[in-house]
């Protein structure tokens, strides 16, 4: 499927701030009039929050940038106060809406017209399957919540994060981390959408073509039950160690790779070690499908062939 191409480019907050083109736009009064007319999206940093009517304020240098409360949120009434102060220190977009001149000059700004924008010519024509880049924004126990194009934010929950489980995202994701997702659902009623990030981290082959018996490698304690460890491998896949006193989810540990049995999908391992506690952040993502050229999948089948077992996504 050909990536869609708009006048402006919707991503999350942040992926402007740095770039030659939000560069220029903001360099100048005289570059901030031509974004205004001609639409453009553009990034800034938010340096204050105003407790008297939750204007959100960006320093310009050359002029003082403005964000009403009531631009400040794609909501009807302008948004909750927390959600408008958690933006002090963090890249917010905008469209500029008006100048006011002066000996220093005030430019009112809108992070709702471009929310809005963003929604009307990118959100709603989102379909299942569409890969796309992200910002996880925050984590709950229950998934992780990320910015899928100008602060708007959408949630993968926790079972769509990987297919090895985890207690909670942050075993798998941190704050501020760019990741790619792909469209799970959309509720044209509600206008939410929801995303997944398993599909991308490659299937069961893949993942264990990484590894080989008679290898010892590092995992991660995942789960202990009656029948054995679980042990993280990557973030699709998991080996299963038999049982040992002491193991808790979370514990990194180094097994042995006893062997691989792809028709099963098992991977049986020995527990060679273990540290009690032993936290470590998570790995950076690998990803099996190249999203600079891959922007849509269609179906995704984690199981191999031939296996009893079928674990698939069909978008």
């Amino acid at each position: 499927m050909e990536k869609r191409k708009y006048e402006n480019v919707y991503l999350p907050e942040g992926y402007l701030l740095g770039t030659e083109m939000n560069r220029t736009y903001t360099s100048s009064l005289k570059m901030l009039e031509c974004a205004m007319k001609r639409g453009k999206i553009l990034e800034g940093t938010v340096s204050l929050c105003d407790c008297t009517d939750m204007t959100l304020h960006i320093d310009f240098g050359f002029a003082r940038g403005i964000i009403p409360k009531g631009e400040a949120l794609y909501s009807p009434d302008g948004g909750k106060d927390i959600a408008v102060i958690t933006r002090v220190g963090k890249a917010v977009c905008f469209k500029v809406t008006d100048i006011l001149p002066g000996d220093f000059p005030t430019v009112i700004l809108s992070r709702r017209a471009a929310q809005e924008e963003c929604t009307e010519n990118y959100i709603k024509n989102l379909v299942p399957g569409d890969i796309i880049p992200a910002c996880v924004t925050h984590l709950d126990p229950f998934g992780a919540f990320v910015d899928i194009g100008c602060g708007i934010v959408s949630l993968i929950c926790i079972d769509c994060i990987s297919v090895s489980r985890i207690f909670h995202p942050s075993d798998r994701l941190t704050v501020g981390e760019k990741i790619y997702a792909a469209v799970k659902s959309t509720d044209r009623e509600t206008g939410r959408i929801y995303m997944t990030l398993r599909e991308l981290l490659g299937t069961w082959e893949e993942n264990a073509s990484e590894f080989s018996p008679g290898s010892t490698v590092a995992g991660i304690v995942r789960s202990v039950e009656d029948y054995g460890i679980f042990v993280e491998l990557s973030p699709n896949l998991a080996g299963l160690a038999e049982l040992r006193d002491g193991v808790s989810p979370g514990d990194v540990c180094s097994v042995y790779i006893k062997s691989i049995i792809p028709a099963r999908m098992k991977i049986k391992l020995v527990l060679i070690d273990f540290r009690p506690g032993a936290k470590t952040p998570p790995p950076p993502l690998k990803y099996y499908v190249d999203a600079a050229r891959t922007s849509h999948l269609d179906r995704w089948k984690y199981s191999p062939e031939g296996c009893a077992k079928t674990v698939e996504t069909v978008f």
